[in-house]
């Protein structure tokens, strides 16, 4: 019961995350700062030793430059930098490869979703669902922390939190 209380932060915020991406193409920094402070609270929780402390923090430090520097191409939105930077740790080397295959996954099939629903004229509840209309009158805009919230999702159990908390 223990392990699942640490390590529900991590779900729960790339569903919080990829929600409020959608509705408002925007990712709250209160969202990003709890998943990295919750990563350090469910290490210590669940005994992880330094060594797995230091390397999911070192790839958190290397996925926010990535980022950064992505953000800075405007590749993707500083609020997606952010939440990556954050997730990294909980996915750790382990679980990287299949984190990244994952999110280009749902990125591609997030932007072929939006890119046919974008081509149907808007219906009249648009009106009525701003959200909606917001997807539907930004062409280029893909709210990408639901793809990485996806790919967070399907590479959870490979993480090293959850393989220590699991005994995997």
């Amino acid at each position: 019961m223990v392990p699942l209380i640490f390590l529900s932060a991590f779900p729960a915020a790339l569903i919080i995350a990829a929600l409020n991406d959608i509705y408002e193409f925007k990712i709250p920094n209160w969202v990003s700062i709890v998943l990295f402070a919750a990563y350090l609270v469910a290490g210590f929780g669940l005994g992880a030793g330094a060594e797995l402390m230091i390397e999911g923090l070192l790839l958190g430090c290397a996925a926010l430059a990535l980022g950064f520097a992505l953000f800075a191409l405007r590749i993707i939105g500083g609020g997606d930098a952010k939440l990556l930077a954050a997730c990294s740790p909980w996915i750790g080397l382990s679980a990287l490869g299949a984190f990244m295959v994952n999110v280009a996954f749902a990125g591609a099939a997030l932007a072929l979703a939006l890119l046919l629903f974008r081509r149907m004229p808007a219906l009249p509840i648009y009106e009525q669902t701003p959200w909606l209309m917001r997807l539907h009158q930004r062409p280029k805009d893909i709210p990408y922390g639901v793809a990485i919230a996806v790919g967070g999702l399907l590479s959870f159990s490979q993480t090293p939190l959850f393989q220590l908390a699991f005994g995997g």
